[in-house]
């Protein structure tokens, strides 16, 4: 599947400009994660992209989401350990635990996206380009800001070998490079 079909599938089921947005972020920090390990960069970011296409189908329905767009994705063309990755980034749905590198760094990747919005939206511009890496790992320790990011899911970065303070800095850089697009 190209990147245009992606983006065109993910359109026709998520409406809302800042699930959207949210997408798009995953995407660019799923090449980012790609590049730094040496995998596909392309397949990385079609998981990034459409991790999500079943939200407003399911409501985020913790039992339903994953299940559903592996539903929606299985005949579309995408390799299998994709739609594997989409399915278990939320394994609350499949119960089952993330095994691989591909499953952790989606559970890990789309995670920090929440976190890099709210810390740029404490800033008096509420734009991307002032947040330092240092703003994003202060506020990892702070439970309640940003309470519904799972610190657990984004310090999966280490179990794909990539410690958190270096993990934050390749997915602040990565949303940075497409902040016009996800509107910050």
């Amino acid at each position: 599947m190209d990147r245009d079909y992606a983006e065109n599938l993910l359109r026709r089921y998520v409406r809302n400009e800042k699930m959207l947005y949210h997408c798009f972020a995953s995407e660019a920090v799923m090449r980012a994660l790609a590049t730094k390990l040496g995998h596909d960069v392309e397949k990385w970011g079609l998981a990034g992209l459409l991790h999500d296409i079943d939200t407003e189908i399911t409501n985020a329905d913790p039992k339903k989401h994953g299940l559903v767009a592996y539903e929606l994705l299985k005949d579309e063309g995408l390799d299998e350990d994709i739609i594997d990755a989409i399915k278990m980034h939320n394994e609350e749905a499949t119960g089952l635990k993330r095994e691989t590198e591909f499953q952790h760094a989606l559970a890990a990747g789309e995670t920090i996206t929440g976190l890099i919005y709210a810390t740029a939206l404490v800033y008096p511009d509420k734009k991307i380009k002032g947040v330092k890496p240092k703003s994003i790992t202060k506020r990892m320790k702070q439970s309640a800001f940003a309470a519904s990011v799972s610190r657990e899911n984004i310090l999966e970065c280490e179990k794909i070998g990539i410690p958190l303070n270096e993990f934050v800095e390749i997915s602040l850089n990565a949303m940075k490079e497409i902040a016009d697009k996800i509107g910050l």
